[in-house]
């Protein structure tokens, strides 16, 4: 029973989150970095995915990782090493969490938003796949996380789904932008990074099957869970959102971001009541 949820927890957060971006970009939310008063934009999503992947690591898989017998300085010590680790993988160009398009200007692509990533510097005519490679190993670990959140508690894992996928839709909308730079074909674009999203669930299956060997390192296996999201939040989306901006942007920032909290609160409550 939990592998299936772990598996359709995953392919939820993978290639959903792909077919929202999708139908975002195509709606034209996104067209725009800034849509104007009352617009849903790319910053709104970042402030949501960070106040979503901050609740989840704050209020969810911390709290559930101490109430374990691991003794807290383990634990304090497991998320000083996991955020370390993050950012070694994200130096490498492994992660690849980046939404900036900064890299794309130096070839001299500019998308129009905000959401391009650290992988897009890669020549568009290779056909993407440097960006689906690097998707690909980005899927692979966000499905270990959300299986470590499902064996602790089935009702984690919703909420560590929930987390993933809403970090996810501003992440994919930059690898649909890149792919479709190199190709006219729409269609194959969503095809491709649908593929790579679903390595999510193969994530998933790999995490279930290690967890359940290691049952006692459960509680470390949640706190790098949490590390990870502490790291995308601090070091990669709340970065972007630290620009200049009249005070209603701003606002808008806040509010987006407490959206994000307050999903991953109600879903949380939901799940609980149930």
């Amino acid at each position: 029973m939990t592998l299936i949820a772990i598996l359709i927890a995953t392919l939820a957060a993978g290639i959903g989150s792909v077919w929202l971006a999708a139908g975002l970009m195509r709606l034209g939310f996104l067209a725009r970095p800034d849509t104007g008063p009352g617009g849903v934009g790319p910053q709104h999503l970042l402030s949501l995915a960070a106040g979503a992947l901050l609740a989840t690591a704050f209020m969810h898989l911390l709290p559930e990782a101490f109430e374990s017998q691991a003794g807290a300085k383990e634990l304090f010590s497991t998320l000083l090493v996991g955020v370390v680790f993050f950012f070694l993988l994200d130096k490498a160009e492994l992660w690849h969490h980046g939404h900036e398009h900064h890299h794309d200007d130096e070839h001299g692509h500019n998308h129009g938003h905000d959401h391009g990533h650290h992988h897009a510097h890669a020549p568009v005519r290779s056909g993407g796949w440097a960006v689906l490679t690097g998707d690909s190993v980005h899927c692979f670990g966000d499905g270990i996380l959300i299986a470590s959140a499902f064996m602790a508690d089935i009702r984690l894992g919703l909420v560590a789904a929930l987390a993933v996928l809403a970090h996810e839709v501003p992440h994919h909308i930059g690898d649909l932008a890149v792919l479709r730079l190199s190709s006219r074909n729409r269609r194959a674009a969503l095809v491709k990074v649908s593929l790579a999203g679903a390595v999510t669930a193969l994530g998933g299956l790999i995490g279930w099957w290690l967890v359940d060997r290691l049952q006692e390192y459960l509680p470390y296996f949640l706190v790098v869970a949490s590390s990870s999201f502490i790291y995308v939040a601090l070091a990669d989306l709340i970065p972007q959102l630290q620009k200049r901006l009249t005070a209603r942007e701003t606002a808008a920032q806040i509010a987006w971001l407490l959206v994000g909290i307050g999903l991953v609160t109600v879903v949380s409550g939901l799940a609980h009541s149930h």
